[in-house]
């Protein structure tokens, strides 16, 4: 089983991937965050050089999960200006992806996200990365799923978001053609290519994971609200048993859960973070999906593409 790792390293898992873009963008908010951070990285981190107009952003990147949703909207929206603001350069990227990673934890208004997708843009077409490895730089991946899933704007004509782009629509096919079986904690098989004629919400979570505990709540509305009306929830964790039942009761959880300690499932969906959700219409075909938690409203038009409303 996994360590638990804070939440806003979840698209950084850099001991698990070993990217070196990850261990930057680790770095950006560790100052704030990371209580959980093995104590190598720690020091590698605390060698980035922050300038006096950086290190105030940075510490207010690491408080805004503390605030209150409509404070932290206007936060966000702030300091995605102040980061535009910022000289070009390796930290400015890493400031305006951090922001960007924070900035889908939910609903906090269109015009905010586009902000923030503008100033990750506007920091990589002043500070160009190269490949990982062969493969699109993180920040180009984080501005292309803002792109594809959050419907935003970003005017940056680079090869890398190009090829990042390309790879999340493989993907996609990829989630499209998905089965798999899995047990729920009372022992059940679900089998996802059974529930035609359901509409089904696949959401993965874990107990260590704040967001996911914030949406818990309004998934369980929302089976309790459309259960009747064909809506089934598959939530799966990659932890123990013995871990998750007690977890499940203490928030009074009536859908499905199932377990993939294996991570076989995990996989399939190339799961690199938490929350995500996708949801399947009648006719098995994946027609919305999360990068991030989800509000009730946000949930809901996810459930009307499947026809559900």
């Amino acid at each position: 089983m996994r360590e638990p790792i804070p939440y806003l390293i979840r698209r950084r898992i850099c001991v698990r991937f070993g990217e070196t873009f990850f261990l930057a963008s680790l770095c950006s908010v560790v100052a704030a965050l990371f209580l959980f951070l093995p104590q190598h990285l720690h020091a590698r981190c605390q060698q980035n050089s922050w300038s006096d107009q950086e290190k105030p952003i940075l510490a207010q990147l690491g408080g805004l999960r503390a605030l209150p949703d409509d404070v932290r909207a206007r936060t966000t929206k702030q300091l995605a200006m102040q980061i535009r603001q910022l000289p070009a350069g390796m930290n400015k990227v890493r400031l305006a992806e951090g922001l960007a990673n924070l900035a889908t934890e939910g609903d906090f208004g269109r015009d905010t996200l586009q902000e923030v997708t503008t100033t990750l843009a506007v920091s990589l077409l002043e500070h160009p990365l190269p490949a990982a490895e062969g493969k699109p730089a993180s920040p180009y991946t984080e501005l292309a799923k803002l792109v594809r899933y959050e419907h935003m704007q970003a005017n940056l004509d680079d090869p890398q978001l190009s090829a990042a782009m390309a790879i999340l629509e493989a993907q996609d096919v990829t989630l499209q053609q998905i089965n798999f079986t899995l047990t729920d904690i009372a022992g059940k098989p679900w089998t996802l290519g059974d529930l035609h004629g359901k509409v089904v919400l696949v959401n993965f979570w874990a107990t260590w994971c704040p967001p996911c505990r914030k949406e818990m709540p309004d998934l369980e509305s929302l089976y309790e609200k459309f259960g009747d009306k064909g809506l089934l929830i598959l939530s799966i964790s990659d932890e123990d048993a013995n871990k998750v039942v007690p977890f499940v009761k203490q928030m009074k959880i009536t859908y499905p859960v199932l377990l993939d300690p294996g991570r076989k499932v995990n996989e399939m969906f190339q799961m690199d973070s938490i929350p995500k959700s996708f949801v399947y219409d009648r006719s098995g075909k994946l027609v919305a999906q999360s990068i991030d938690m989800r509000t009730q409203r946000q949930f809901l038009e996810m459930l009307k593409l499947a026809g559900i409303q």
